[in-house]
């Protein structure tokens, strides 16, 4: 086949080895090149070799999301590959595994810079997926002024914002103040994404039981996210899976006219928050 009819390979970026990610991989891989990055060099051969194994075709990229440089270099890495047809977000840190200040780089400037550095390669027809977490729902939303700045601040001036200083102040309160900001940066972005005819959306998982989420589940918070569980209509964990479907469905055709928003897929656990139903796990 001669180079002008050669074909375009489509490109699947998955950020983040974690399960959500791999559920992703396996449910829309198949016939498209993945490429996969990480901070952990290791276990993101590892996790390439069970993709590889199940014969999906793998690239992996090392990137360390609170870099520019880094982000950038896997953005143009992925083009290399063929056509960015869809990103997927997933590269995250909870409240047990770091300080505020790593919750704050990673979660909240790392999906900024992920959200900018895609923006430029991302393919006519393409979309992205971000997670990010119910933990949104819960605190307050930040008023007017201040999402304003957390949707139009330049990205490299992020955590400066006073907004931002006070969440490290608070502590625990980083990690849910990420995610909020998480859903406002996506929501802003649709707008840019838009003119090269890509779409962008959030999803915001409940309680699952994922490594992150078991490690969630025997912390001090744990049986308050246990009593959650017990309130909401489903009643269960969730799976990596429940996440990897409304990823599936939100970067597919069906979702065509769907951009900006975030997806909620929590059980019905901030449902019943919102209307009394919340019950103390025995």
């Amino acid at each position: 086949m001669s180079a002008e009819h050669a074909v375009v390979a489509d490109v699947l970026v998955i950020i983040g080895t974690g399960a959500m990610g791999m559920s992703v991989a396996r449910r829309m891989g198949a016939g498209r090149v993945i490429v996969l990055a990480d901070v952990d060099e290791q276990l993101l051969t590892d996790v390439a070799e069970a993709l590889i194994t199940d014969g999906h075709r793998v690239l992996t990229k090392k990137v360390d999301v609170t870099s520019r440089e880094s982000v950038a270099g896997l953005a143009a890495f992925a083009a290399d590959a063929g056509r960015v047809l869809h990103v997927v977000h997933t590269a995250g840190l909870s409240p047990s595994q770091a300080s505020a200040e790593a919750i704050l780089a990673v979660d909240l400037l790392g999906v900024a810079l992920v959200l900018d550095e895609f923006e430029q390669v991302i393919a006519s027809g393409g979309s992205g997926v971000v997670i990010a977490s119910m933990s949104a729902y819960i605190i307050p939303p930040p008023d007017a002024a201040i999402e304003t700045q957390l949707a139009t601040t330049l990205t490299d001036e992020l955590l400066s914002l006073p907004a931002c200083i006070n969440a490290l102040a608070t502590g625990q309160l980083a990690y849910p103040f990420a995610k909020r900001a998480n859903v406002i940066r996506v929501a802003a972005a649709a707008k840019s994404w838009g003119r090269r005819g890509a779409r962008i959306n959030s999803i915001s998982p409940g309680i699952i039981s994922t490594a992150m989420g078991r490690l969630e589940l025997d912390s001090e918070n744990g049986q308050m996210m246990r009593s959650m569980v017990k309130s909401s209509g489903s009643g269960r964990l969730g799976t990596p899976d429940d996440i990897g479907a409304a990823a599936e469905l939100l970067l597919g055709p069906l979702a065509a006219f769907i951009t900006g928003i975030d997806l909620l897929v929590d059980g019905g656990v901030i449902a019943a928050l919102r209307t009394g139903g919340f019950e103390q796990a025995d």
